[in-house]
């Protein structure tokens, strides 16, 4: 049996979120969207859509509605891009260098592409436009200009910084006046690790 129309709406809607921000929406956000008088109506219409093979329904998760073989992925030809470990934006924390999730996204809209995303914990780049939970698409290099967003390796930490140089002076700075600066010493166990190229917003302000 065919979609039905507001079924077709539903799943046109789920896979252009992915195109755009990388992640399907929430109930909440199709509730909205559609104007549904409750969040069941929605609910209904994707167990139908689960029913029919083109979705993938993942229980206790925000953001567990999966398309799949979406006709948006074959006409863009999205890539897969890995989210890894876990990176924060203030105080560093100890690197979790393991794969944990996918986010599908057109890399060709950025420069440079991407190779991985990292999940930002914390405020302390909040004037970059870079908020808590927020995910980071990092291009992979160990260079970078002054007045760049880099995430950098502090010995075993992780964190994401705008990278100062001046003169002989390394530094690592955050956009938030209520975190100091991180200076570079000679000697420091310092690398930095990718290029932030973009940021996708994980919550609506």
């Amino acid at each position: 049996m065919p979609l039905t129309d507001r079924q077709q709406q539903i799943l046109d809607f789920i896979e252009q979120q992915v195109f755009e921000n990388g992640l399907p929406p929430t109930r909440a956000d199709i509730v909205d969207h559609f104007g549904f008088a409750s969040p069941n109506a929605a609910q209904c219409h994707l167990r139908a859509l689960a029913r029919h093979g083109v979705i993938e329904l993942r229980p206790n998760q925000a953001r567990g509605i999966i398309p799949l073989q979406t006709h948006a992925r074959r006409r863009v030809g999205l890539d897969g891009l890995p989210l890894i470990g876990r990176v924060t934006a203030g105080t560093p924390v100890l690197a979790v260098e393991n794969h944990e999730d996918e986010i599908r996204l057109d890399k060709r809209s950025f420069r440079p592409v991407p190779d991985f995303a990292l999940r930002v914990l914390g405020d302390s780049m909040i004037e970059a436009g870079i908020h808590d939970q927020d995910l980071l698409l990092v291009h992979k290099t160990p260079e970078a200009r002054s007045g760049q967003i880099v995430v950098a390796r502090l010995g075993d930490a992780v964190t994401v910084k705008r990278l100062r140089r001046r003169g002989r002076a390394t530094w690592l700075e955050p956009a938030n006046p209520n975190y100091p600066p991180i200076s570079i010493a000679a000697g420091d166990d310092f690398t930095i690790e990718g290029l932030g190229v973009g940021v996708i917003r994980t919550r609506l302000e």
